[in-house]
């Protein structure tokens, strides 16, 4: 089989860009691959994954290398198939991130799909080694996962990690040294979708024509590591300080009377969070990007009609805010089964004037 119409925009130093840009959105690539979660290594190298992943058919993880990309880190982690396990394949991959250390660090759902349940050893939090471009750790997370767990992404905080599980709704605390976690917050209305799902106006729904429900999603850890913000991805962004969530002693109605309502935020695809504590979020029904404070205040950025669905944005060591106009509101799991994509999918930079914080 052919391999995807994939085209770059601009060479990969462009796309990293040592100087710095107009503060204008600026195409740097395009794919006929639905890609989304742009990350980059300290060398400049980029990260994406590709959803919605048609087994064996399309990569989940690529790197752009030579304006072409390539299954990441190789070709048999990218082959699974209905019927196999997921411990030493991708099942779902949701999210990426290069971490703190200088790792990929790959969010793997272990469903093939929203509304379907896990595959055995599928849901796992995955570490690359990208010098080497070697998996050198596989944290299963079958102890944190309910039957319709979707594990959706990943912050590093210290020692710890957290997740959002947008299927069962709730957070994992995750000891990253010992691998052993603890489901928080589970049900409780912070993580919960508590209103209708909407882009372009329009409620999504799935291919049987029911209303779509992704519970707890975005999540951000601010620069001094003191806070962490999550909401459902319908909107409603809350928090709760760390050395409350880091606490195993707390039973969950003492955590849960530290949770405050920070933001009302829209329907979002994605956020990232500079280094002066500013979130940056997808307004993914008026197809702009909004701006939090660290004190709550909302303000646009801009607006732009090609910002359709941008999701799990990025912000580069050049101050450059990632964005991917995925359209995943467009793709038949969250379109009544309708395909109505645009060819091709984009990634847009937009200079921020900061560096992104790399928790």
């Amino acid at each position: 089989m052919t391999n995807p119409i994939v085209k770059v925009v601009a060479a990969a130093a462009a796309i990293m860009g040592t100087s710095a840009p107009a503060q204008t959105l600026e195409p740097i690539f395009s794919s006929s691959l639905v890609v989304n979660g742009p990350t980059t290594s300290r060398d400049g190298r980029l990260f994406l994954v590709a959803q919605p992943a048609q087994p064996a058919k399309t990569p989940q993880v690529v790197e752009v290398r030579d304006g072409e990309a390539v299954a990441y880190p190789d070709k048999r982690w990218n082959g699974w198939k209905p019927g196999m396990d997921g411990h030493d394949r991708f099942v779902g991959v949701n999210s990426i991130r290069v971490g703190p250390d200088g790792a990929l660090w790959i969010v793997d759902r272990g469903s093939p799909g929203i509304g379907k349940p896990p595959v055995a050893g599928g849901s796992k939090l995955i570490k690359i080694d990208v010098a080497t471009n070697r998996i050198v750790r596989v944290i299963d997370l079958a102890s944190v996962s309910r039957p319709w767990t979707f594990i959706d992404d990943v912050r590093f905080n210290g020692a710890n990690a957290y997740l959002t599980d947008a299927g069962a709704p709730g957070l994992v605390v995750l000891d990253i040294k010992s691998g052993k976690g603890r489901r928080v917050l589970e049900g409780h209305p912070s993580t919960v979708a508590q209103s209708p799902l909407v882009a372009e106006g329009q409620p999504l729904r799935n291919e049987k024509g029911e209303p779509v429900n992704i519970h707890a999603d975005q999540l951000e850890v601010s620069p001094d590591g003191k806070w962490f913000y999550y909401q459902p991805c319908s909107g409603g962004m809350s928090r709760i300080a760390t050395m409350f969530l880091d606490d195993p002693t707390l039973s969950e109605a003492e955590l849960a009377s530290h949770v405050e309502r920070f933001a009302n935020t829209p329907s979002t695809g994605g956020t990232a969070i500079g280094l002066d504590g500013t979130i940056y979020l997808s307004d993914v029904d008026k197809k702009q990007i909004l701006k939090i404070s660290p004190e709550g205040k909302i303000s646009t950025l801009f607006t732009d009609p090609r910002l359709v669905w941008v999701d799990a944005m990025w912000i580069d060591d050049h101050e450059n805010l990632l964005l991917p106009a995925a359209q995943l509101s467009r793709t038949p799991g969250l379109n009544g089964g309708k395909d109505a994509v645009a060819q091709p999918i984009t990634l847009y930079r937009y200079h921020v004037g900061q560096k992104g914080v790399r928790d």
